[in-house]
């Protein structure tokens, strides 16, 4: 499986092709929890980006807690924390409102994504 295609012709900057697609593919369950990652320098070295490049996806993958660094253990793909109330709550808000609104849920989806960024 390949980890991350770049594609330079895209108007998307490299280290967020990186982070979307690691974020994508943890979020679909495609790297799974506790999945080890490339180094930051093999990853770099691997797609042909600076190593900044790479780091800068990695350290935001990790704010968003898509991957967890343990140092000399490696950079991991995150265990998951399902059903943080705070996050339960606001989804079923919107889900409410969106249905007032009469959205598709494909509509609802692509507001969220709209907003994700």
């Amino acid at each position: 499986m390949t980890l991350v295609t770049i594609d330079s012709n895209a108007a998307e900057p490299p280290y967020e092709q990186v982070r979307r697609q690691i974020a994508d593919s943890a979020a679909k369950g495609t790297l799974k929890a506790g999945h080890k990652l490339p180094p930051v320098r093999q990853l770099a070295a691997d797609l042909g980006l600076a190593v900044n490049t790479v780091a800068k996806a990695y350290r935001a993958l990790e704010t968003d807690g898509v991957i967890e660094t343990h140092g000399r253990g490696g950079t991991l793909i995150a265990t998951r924390k399902i059903g943080d109330a705070q996050a339960e709550d606001a989804a079923a808000t919107y889900v409410r409102i969106a249905r007032r609104q009469g959205l598709s849920i494909d509509e609802a989806t692509r507001l969220v994504e709209q907003h994700w960024g």
